[in-house]
């Protein structure tokens, strides 16, 4: 599938009748992005990640399309539990939990259907006790994934490049917990996942950092070989002795590096489908802005500047310009750097702005995928020309898990 000519036209065309502030996702580009991953993924099934489409519709729609897309990953346990109980299948929790009534409530739903329980990770004892705290005696196992740190060390472990998550690095850490997990009777080790964010949430292209990128391929590179090594060596340990049905890796960034990996036996990819602005830097893939929300103009401080209403939807991350939303259509936008995009206003700025006036609209993307959603109650489906639906977020059904 092609994906659909986007231009600041074609979408004034579509939300004519629309009032912004609005979002939307379309749904031809976020098709076109998905039989990407799906390409770059070589038949290893995608498991797709809640917390990037926050979306109910949208996710019973990915899962429906195509059966390369097996099974959730989410991000919270109530929210884990609320999907189950909207009809969704094979949900892997990928962070650890300290919620004592939500553990409860999935001892309940594990009792009623042990085989069809979500499965929880962690990357400790301490985990483990808290699932232990909640459980009656003869209460059946509850199932768990042990949290791999997938991050890279380097010079014998000076420097450490990658996501700060699990305390779990190597083989001895894996067969350790596991080994705690076996004496465990109502806890039972599942799967083991672990997410490359250095390799599948940095582009190694960034725009006018020609060095910056060479020294990202150079770390990725030899992030991906060592973590390829060590993954097999762990997932080789623990098959001494336990049966994994999961082996979890990757995301949209790294799907085709993780998914020639003999170890593993799914990645996951969420961001991909909306193809947020964060993820137009990559040299080893190309992926098409599928969601994005448009704003009002509502002032002119000047003729080569007009000023949107609101905007100021940042990105979670370190608090650099890389969070920011970028303006997207017309083409020729450019926030301001005093301003950049605030709570009530964004001023914008470049060759488009002097021809914008008061009422007319321009289209912005965030920089990640999923977060947007928690601005807005509903996104506006678009397929070809029109508005084919209007679908609640996870907002807009009074879902609001982080």
């Amino acid at each position: 599938m092609s994906a659909p000519p986007q231009s600041h036209q074609r979408y004034e065309r579509i939300f004519a009748e629309v009032e912004a502030p609005f979002a939307f996702v379309d749904t031809g580009a976020m098709w076109a992005n998905a039989e990407e991953m799906l390409g770059r993924a070589g038949g290893k099934p995608i498991r797709v990640a809640s917390k990037s489409i926050r979306c109910r519709a949208l996710l019973e729609r990915i899962l429906g399309r195509d059966e390369g897309f097996r099974g959730l990953m989410t991000y919270t346990l109530p929210e884990t539990l609320w999907l189950a109980e909207q009809g969704f299948e094979d949900l892997l929790l990928a962070y650890p939990t300290a919620d004592l009534g939500a553990l409860e409530e999935l001892a309940l739903r594990s009792a009623a259907n042990p085989e069809g329980a979500p499965v929880v990770t962690v990357d400790c004892i301490r985990h483990l006790e808290l699932i232990e705290s909640v459980l009656g005696t003869g209460a059946p196992p509850i199932r768990v994934c042990i949290d791999v740190d997938a991050s890279w060390w380097w010079l014998g472990g000076r420097v450490r490049v990658g996501p700060k998550r699990s305390p779990v690095h190597t083989a001895e850490d894996a067969v350790a917990l596991a080994r705690e997990i076996e004496r465990r009777p109502q806890i039972e080790l599942d799967g083991l996942m672990a997410y490359e964010g250095q390799i599948a949430g940095v582009g190694d292209r960034p725009p006018g950092q020609w060095r910056r990128g060479a020294a990202i391929r150079f770390m990725q590179k030899r992030s991906a070989t060592e973590l390829a090594e060590r993954r097999a060596a762990i997932v080789a340990a623990l098959a001494e002795f336990v049966e994994l049905e999961i082996v979890n890796g990757g995301g949209t960034g790294s799907l085709e590096l993780t998914a020639a990996e003999e170890a593993v036996t799914e990645v996951s990819a969420g961001s991909g489908f909306y193809a947020p602005a964060l993820f137009d830097h990559y040299s080893r893939f190309s992926l098409t802005p599928a969601a994005g929300f448009a704003l009002p103009v509502v002032r002119k401080p000047t003729g080569a500047t007009a000023t949107a209403l609101g905007g100021g939807y940042l990105a979670s991350g370190a608090g650099d310009a890389a969070r920011l939303p970028a303006p997207w259509l017309p083409a020729g936008l450019e926030l301001d750097a005093d301003e950049g995009a605030g709570e009530v206003q964004t001023p914008l700025l470049g060759p488009a702005a002097a021809g914008l006036g008061v009422g007319d609209r321009v289209y912005l993307r965030h920089a990640k995928a999923g977060e947007l959603c928690e601005r807005f109650d509903t996104l506006y489906l678009v397929e070809g020309d029109a508005i084919v639906d209007e679908v609640p977020t996870y907002r807009g059904e009074g879902k609001t898990f982080l």
